[in-house]
Formats: structure tokens, sequence, C-alpha cells
């Protein structure tokens, strides 16, 4: 798969690491980082499906590199499929350390389902597209 950011898609979310976020090693807490990534796949889950999703499953997650506090950190989020009633979201995550050069480097993946619910939280269809 082409990474997403390599796509051309814009970030779905973007925020800068700050000194609360972090582990006592210094690094930004991993929990943190899936945090942000749940938001980022929820986004695009809810778009797609139209209305509420509740996250049901992590599936995959790997941290590739730490992320430190300063860096600018950019979630890309896209639907990797479509249940009757769940989506499956693939989430990259980059971390721009030295924000001059514009180079930023793929820190996180991950890979999380969704199932769409509805006002009584009782799963419900996702519209086709």
């Amino acid at each position: 798969m082409v990474g997403l950011i390599d796509s051309g898609q814009q970030p779905t979310t973007r925020i800068l690491a700050m000194p609360r976020d972090t582990n006592p090693a210094g690094d930004i807490f991993g929990g943190w980082i899936m945090s942000q990534v749940d938001i980022a796949a929820s986004i695009v889950a809810h778009r797609r499906a139209r209305g509420r999703v509740v996250t049901v499953a992590v599936n995959e997650f790997q941290f590739h590199q730490p992320v430190f506090v300063g860096d600018v950190v950019s979630c890309y989020a896209q639907v990797a499929g479509v249940g009757t009633t769940s989506l499956t979201v693939q989430v990259e995550v980059y971390a721009e350390r030295n924000r001059g050069t514009l180079q930023p480097i793929k820190v996180t993946e991950a890979r999380l389902t969704f199932v769409a619910v509805d006002e009584q939280r009782n799963k419900r269809p996702v519209p086709a597209e």
C-alpha cells in the first residue's frame, strides 16, 4: 500500500506534542499517540458511516520511532474496508521533528475497527456510498 502521506492526502488531524504528554523517560507517552490515532480514525469512520461510531477493536498498532516534545504530529486516516455495520480504518502517523526541513518521519501505524450505532447505541448498517 502506498503511504497515505505519499498519496497527497491532507492529514486528518495535526497536533503539537507538548511536555505534559511525556512518559517518565521524557518521550511522548505511547497512550497519548494511541488516543490521537483513535480520534483521527473516528473522524473518518464517522464521516463514512454518516453518524455515530464506536471503536470496537485495535487490530494492529506499531510504533516505529519515538515522538518528542515539539514534534508536529500528523495523523493520516482512510477507510480500508466496510462491512454491514463495521468499518476498518488505516492510520499512519508522521512527526515533523525539524519543522524547517519539512521532512516528516513515519512514527506509528495502526488499523482500527468501528461499528456504526444509532441513538440507542444499537448496531446499524453503514450506508452505501
